[in-house]
C-alpha cells in the first residue's frame, strides 16, 4: 500500500511537472532573432520585427521571449530547430522574417513584399540618375568614377555584371561576421565616409540607410524585375515544419492584423510592393 502510495505521488509530480512545462511554453511568444539587425531587430527591441512580436504577443496574451543569436549561416539549425539544454522542447519558435517559401522552415502567409533599391548619395556628381539603367548608359568617363558596392551573392551583383559595370563594384560580404555592425550599418558608414557612393540595397536596409541621414539626402529608386533577373520579394513568417497550429495563429494575426504590420513597416521608411497571390520560392540558406 505503501509502494502504491509512493509511486502515485511520484506519477502526480511528474504528471503536475509537464503540465506547468506545457503551460510555461504556451504562455510564451518566443522569437529566435539577431540581437544586431536593424532595422530588422535589435536586443533592445527597436526593428520593425521587434514591433511586430510585441503586436502579437500582445494580443495573445503571452509574454515575448527571445532567443538571441547573429543571423548567420546555420542560425535556424542553431534555433528554431534547435532543442533546449534540457531536452524539453525547443529554444523559440518563431522566425520573424523570412523569405515566402523559405526552404529551411514552413512559412505563415506574407505580410509584405518589397524590393531592391538603387541608392544614391546626393552631391556627388550623380544626381541627375533617375533611373537605374542610367548607369550602364553613362559615358565611359563617368562609369569609371562609379563607387558601387557590390554584394558577395544578390541581384544587385548580377544586375551589375549584366550592365558592364561590375569593375565598378566595391566589394562588400552580405553576412559581415562583425559583432558591431551588420549589412546595412556598414553600407550606411561607408556611405557617409564617401567609401562608396551609391549601392542596390534590400528594401528594408535602404530604408534603414535613408533613415539615419537627413530627409533627401539620398535617391531611391526601387528595381525593376525582369526575366531572368528577380529584386522583388515577399516576406513571412519562419517556424518548424509540421508546427500546423502555430501556423495557423500566425496566418490569423496577420489577417487580422495586417494594417498595423504595414503600418509598422511603413514608419521604417522601407519600399513596398502589394502582396502578390503566388509569391513562389526563394531559395535561400
Amino acid at each position: 500500500m505503501k509502494m502504491f502510495s509512493t509511486a502515485s505521488r511520484l506519477l502526480m509530480t511528474a504528471t503536475l511537472a509537464i503540465s506547468t512545462i506545457s503551460v510555461n511554453a504556451q504562455d510564451k511568444f518566443r522569437v529566435c532573432a539577431d540581437p544586431l539587425n536593424p532595422p530588422y531587430s535589435t536586443k533592445e527591441q527597436t526593428g520593425y520585427e521587434n514591433k511586430i512580436a510585441a503586436l502579437f504577443a500582445e494580443q495573445l496574451g503571452q509574454e515575448l521571449e527571445y532567443t538571441w543569436l547573429p543571423e548567420r549561416i546555420g542560425f535556424i539549425r542553431n534555433t528554431l530547430k534547435a532543442e533546449n539544454d534540457n531536452g524539453e522542447g525547443f529554444k523559440c519558435d518563431v522566425v520573424m522574417g523570412v523569405p515566402a517559401g523559405y526552404d529551411l522552415t514552413d512559412t505563415s502567409k506574407p505580410y509584405f513584399h518589397s524590393t531592391y533599391v538603387l541608392l544614391i548619395a546626393k552631391g556627388r556628381g550623380w544626381d541627375d540618375i533617375k533611373d537605374s539603367v542610367q548607369l550602364a548608359n553613362l559615358p565611359l568617363d563617368r562609369q569609371e568614377k562609379l563607387k558601387i558596392a557590390m554584394f558577395d551573392r544578390g541581384p544587385g551583383t548580377e544586375w551589375l555584371q549584366k550592365s558592364g559595370l561590375l569593375e565598378q563594384g566595391i566589394p562588400y560580404q552580405s553576412m559581415t561576421g562583425d559583432s558591431e555592425h551588420n549589412t546595412a550599418m556598414q553600407i550606411e558608414k561607408d556611405l557617409r565616409a564617401k567609401k562608396i557612393d551609391m549601392v542596390i540595397l534590400w528594401g528594408p536596409m535602404a530604408g534603414y540607410v535613408q533613415s539615419q541621414a537627413p530627409k533627401g539626402s539620398y535617391i531611391a529608386i526601387p528595381m525593376q524585375s525582369s526575366p531572368g533577373l528577380k529584386f522583388d520579394f515577399s516576406i513571412a513568417m519562419g517556424l518548424r515544419q509540421g508546427d500546423n497550429k502555430r501556423k495557423q495563429q500566425l496566418n490569423d494575426l496577420i489577417d487580422k492584423n495586417l494594417d498595423k504590420i504595414q503600418a509598422i513597416i511603413a514608419s521604417y521608411d522601407i519600399a513596398v510592393l502589394p502582396i502578390p497571390t503566388d509569391t513562389g520560392k526563394k531559395d535561400d540558406d
